[in-house]
């Protein structure tokens, strides 16, 4: 049986305001226009507020779309078990709120063509971000550099794709490190993203930067020093398992 040619993995948890405001509708519009085929797996982390109730609702008009119910790991986990549940033979995950449109996936595909196993997306200028939100970032990215040496300039946008064979290597990889997690509340998983491409990295695998077009929402600013101090220590976590041979 053929796979799919696109699978979009959407991580969610408490986003019952962004699937009432229509964001998935705007993802729907723009795939069913596309020549290739497709799907979307929504995979809720044991949200506390109607999103599965939401979800499930949007899903019983529109084709292609899936719900996973999965046990409250964080971000992290929940994008690993979407990816390794998708079908596509090209798997991005994107987030709910599509800050980045889902369009953009198509500036991704030459580079497949060209035998890239990676794409990521880079937030060029972040349009909308306060200013402390842009010195964040240019702390982190030295960091970055300094304790892992990954060579881009954003590693932190929601939106990445991989090849399926990129996406079983990786993420079967860090399975082990999600699947277990005890989660209270929200969590992003701040070392996920760096993780995710420090494994790949190892594993010699080619990962492009790409430019996509990206939108600051407003109301979704952190505590800039506990933000920066869970950066480093997610860091600092990928080093220490790098030495102790863990991705080996």
């Amino acid at each position: 049986m053929k796979r799919l040619h696109l699978s979009v993995v959407i991580p969610a948890y408490n986003e019952e305001h962004n699937v009432k405001s229509g964001v998935l509708g705007g993802v729907y519009d723009y795939l069913r226009q596309q020549k290739y085929n497709w799907e979307v797996v929504i995979v809720d982390d044991r949200s506390t507020d109607k999103t599965v109730k939401e979800v499930n609702k949007f899903i019983k008009k529109h084709p292609h779309f899936r719900l996973m119910e999965e046990p409250h790991r964080g971000k992290g986990g929940t994008v690993i078990a979407g990816v390794l549940a998708a079908d596509g033979e090209i798997i991005l995950f994107a987030d709910m709120d599509q800050s980045t449109p889902i369009g953009e996936v198509e500036k991704f595909f030459p580079k497949f063509k060209s035998g890239y196993d990676i794409v990521i997306g880079s937030r060029a200028g972040r349009k909308g971000a306060p200013l402390v939100r842009k010195l964040m970032s240019l702390g982190y990215s030295i960091l970055r550099t300094i304790v892992l040496r990954l060579p881009y300039k954003d590693t932190q946008t929601g939106f990445k794709a991989f090849k399926r064979e990129a996406a079983q290597i990786v993420f079967g990889k860090m399975k082990k490190f999600f699947e277990n997690r005890n989660i209270k509340g929200a969590s992003t998983a701040a070392g996920f993203d760096v993780e995710m491409l420090y494994i790949a990295r190892k594993r010699h695998l080619k990962i492009a930067e790409v430019a996509v077009e990206w939108q600051y929402e407003p109301g979704t600013a952190k505590n800039p020093i506990k933000e920066s101090w869970i950066g480093f220590r997610g860091m600092m976590a990928v080093r220490i398992k790098s030495l102790l041979g863990v991705y080996k």
